[in-house]
């Protein structure tokens, strides 16, 4: 298996708790370094992410709350990221962050592992 996350710091933020250890245990096979798993906002807005994490996997909404304000605080603090959601409005998305891969759920691991990798500059782009 290619170790396309070898080492990065990946931040998860999902709130359904089955989904979140599949995500952390398949960065981790993909070689990721250190995987943090957020549930709500709370957990991580008073931390220093820019300088915690690589790479953040982000729902759109976590417990009915967007996250597309700290989605905006992680681009400025020149964090790559991907959303990861079954949310279904796509087009508001597209307009904010045009540069963001979107992978929709269900999703396979290759497709979420690929966007993340390709997030930070590494593995194929797809």
């Amino acid at each position: 298996m290619p170790r396309l996350l070898d080492g990065l710091r990946i931040l998860v933020l999902e709130d359904e708790f089955l989904i979140a250890m599949d995500v952390e245990q398949l960065c981790r096979d993909y070689g990721a370094g250190d995987v943090v798993i957020a549930r709500n906002l709370a957990e991580i807005d008073r931390q220093s992410i820019a300088s915690r994490f690589d790479a953040a996997i982000v729902d759109l909404m976590l417990g009915g709350t967007s996250t597309l304000d700290f989605a905006s605080r992680l681009r400025e603090s020149g964090v790559p990221f991907v959303f990861a959601s079954g949310y279904s409005d796509m087009d508001e998305i597209k307009v904010a962050f045009p540069d963001v891969r979107l992978v929709t759920k269900p999703y396979s691991g290759d497709d979420l592992v690929e966007a993340v990798a390709s997030a930070c500059g590494r593995g194929p782009v797809v």
